[in-house]
C-alpha cells in the first residue's frame, strides 16, 4: 500500500522550559476531548516550542482560547502515514531533495509495521512540496483538495 500523505494544520505555544509543562498542556486539551494527529515539543532558546497537530482545529482553538493560550497558527505541516519499510523516510526527504525543497524539520515514528512522520517545508516551498507528495501518496486527490482549501498560491 502507498504511504497517504496530506497537507495538515498545525499551531504552536511556547512555554517555560521546565518539567510538567507538556504535561499541563495535553492533560488541557484532554479534558476538552481534543484528539492530536501529532505532537511535537522541543526547546526554543530558554523556553520551548509545543506544536499541535489536532485532529480538529476548530476544536483545538476553542480550548486554547479557554485555556488563555497565547497560539501562533494555523500554519500548514505534512503528515506522512503508511506501512513501515527500510528506507521510507529516505524516499521521502529524497523526492523533495531533487526538486530543491529544504525539509525545515521532521519527527517520524515506527509502530508494529506503520510508521507516521510530520515534516514542515518553507511556505513559499509548500505548494511545490504538495505536488511532490501528492505524486507519492496513494491519497493525492486529498492534498489536491487540502491545497485547495488552504489557500495556498
Amino acid at each position: 500500500m502507498a504511504d497517504t500523505i496530506r497537507v495538515v494544520e498545525y499551531f504552536y505555544v511556547t512555554v517555560a522550559n521546565k518539567p510538567g509543562e507538556g504535561a499541563r498542556l495535553l492533560d488541557t486539551l484532554r479534558q476538552e476531548r481534543v484528539n492530536m494527529l501529532a505532537f511535537s515539543a522541543f526547546p526554543a532558546g530558554r523556553k520551548s516550542q509545543a506544536d499541535f497537530v489536532p485532529e480538529d482545529p476548530a476544536a483545538f482553538r476553542r480550548a486554547a482560547k479557554k485555556a488563555k493560550w497565547k497560539v501562533v497558527g494555523p500554519k500548514k505541516a505534512f503528515l506522512v502515514q503508511g506501512d513501515d519499510r527500510v528506507g521510507a523516510i529516505a524516499d521521502l526527504v529524497g523526492h523533495l531533495g531533487a526538486a530543491k525543497i529544504n525539509v525545515t524539520a521532521l519527527d517520524a515514528v515506527s509502530v508494529h509495521g506503520r510508521y507516521a512522520a510530520i515534516f514542515w517545508v518553507a511556505p513559499k516551498d509548500l505548494k511545490k512540496a504538495s505536488k511532490i507528495v501528492g505524486a507519492l501518496s496513494n491519497s493525492s486527490q486529498t492534498v489536491d483538495a487540502a491545497i485547495a482549501l488552504s489557500g495556498i498560491p
